[in-house]
């Protein structure tokens, strides 16, 4: 049975369906295994430009952030058409996810103290919700739910496009960052939409252990999951600010 397409670009066009096991396989444990490590490296990476911005200030803290962001970006695309470097570029792209995330993520608690604390927090509860849910049963990832997170994701995903678009032309869309109800509105979509994600990407694991991927999709697996995991905490850092702005 082939896997369906998820939104999660890590696991477009079937990349289970594409390797075939000439020795170990992928195993669910093993794939929980990866994830931890993935998370612990995203925490100690993000707890060092937390530090450099508390000690030497946001000037020093940038070329960590950005740097972050540009190599994640690299290592993501690296992971996704080459399959086979996951047990590297994975840790690697948790690694420099964690300097993008531990910079922006302090910035934003200095504006609004506690906010990345209650960002983890909201993040690591919807993940082991959406896991309940899942492993329970009571949410399936039937082929129409599928096609419903496919189809939302790439209209919020157009949506961002088009307002990078005009933030280029100096005409920001104004709902898309201010603190209205509309604006907190979409958000609290868009982060119900990552959460929604996280089904399709524990169908994948489940499947892709199920019918004896290589051992290396484990570090494959775990790294799609986290991709959704770092778009889900920063659609909720984005709407924790907006909410607090409010008060």
């Amino acid at each position: 049975m082939p896997l369906f397409n998820s939104s999660n670009p890590a696991f477009r066009n079937d990349p289970f369906s594409r390797v075939q096991a000439t020795g170990s396989t992928m195993t669910l444990n093993g794939t929980i295994n990866k994830i931890g490590i993935l998370l612990l490296l995203t925490t100690a990476s993000a707890a060092w430009t937390w530090h450099i911005t508390d000690t030497q200030g946001a000037s020093a803290v940038a070329p960590w952030l950005w740097g972050g962001i540009i190599g994640g970006l690299i290592a993501s695309l690296v992971t996704i058409f080459v399959q086979r470097a996951a047990p590297v570029t994975a840790p690697l792209y948790a690694v420099l996810e964690g300097f993008a995330l531990g910079g922006i993520s302090s910035f934003l608690d200095k504006a609004y103290q506690g906010i990345a604390i209650e960002a983890v927090a909201l993040t690591f509860g919807t993940l082991f919700l959406m896991l309940t849910l899942y492993w329970t049963g009571i949410v399936r990832a039937t082929p129409m739910f599928v096609r419903g997170v496919i189809i939302a994701t790439g209209a919020v995903a157009l949506l961002y496009v088009v307002s990078m678009v005009f933030n280029m032309f100096g005409h920001p869309l104004s709902f898309m960052y201010d603190s209205t109800p509309l604006s907190i509105g979409i958000s609290l979509f868009v982060v119900a939409l990552a959460a929604f994600n996280l089904i399709l990407d524990f169908a994948m694991i489940e499947q892709g252990s199920r019918e004896g991927a290589p051992k290396y999709m484990e570090w494959y697996g775990a790294f799609a999951l986290m991709v959704t995991l770092v778009w889900l905490y920063m659609e909720i850092l984005r709407l924790l600010a907006k909410t607090q702005r409010r008060r």
